[in-house]
């Protein structure tokens, strides 16, 4: 039998991909292939964001005014869009962060009870 490529895939909590799309581009500007790498590489290849989720979230991040975009040349000289966050981005991360702390904490505080 054919191993699925998808078994041991973690699927990500709504609005939980922006919120590390944004966290990523804290450390600095990054084309899309390379937010996705430092997303993979973050997590230890746990998290693997698939190109059709990662590019229209950057659209939708870009389109609220928490990311904006510019084209430059890649590190391979070839042309990419590169992406940064704006200070409403910033804002939004922190807010972000503040959600996924508390949703965490019930949810750790939920799987640790004993009934």
């Amino acid at each position: 039998m054919k191993p699925n490529r998808y078994e041991n895939r973690i699927e990500l909590v709504q609005g939980t991909l922006d919120m590390l799309i944004l966290q990523t581009l804290r450390w600095g500007a990054h084309h899309g292939y390379g937010i996705g790498q430092s997303i993979r590489a973050g997590s230890a290849d746990i998290l693997q964001v698939e190109t059709g989720s990662l590019y229209p979230a950057l659209h939708r991040l870009e389109r609220q005014g928490w990311v904006r975009s510019e084209w430059k040349q890649s590190e391979n000289n070839q042309r990419a869009k590169y992406y940064s966050l704006t200070a409403s981005g910033r804002k939004q991360l922190a807010a972000e962060q503040n959600r996924w702390e508390q949703v965490s904490a019930a949810i750790a505080s939920l799987m640790s009870a004993r009934t």
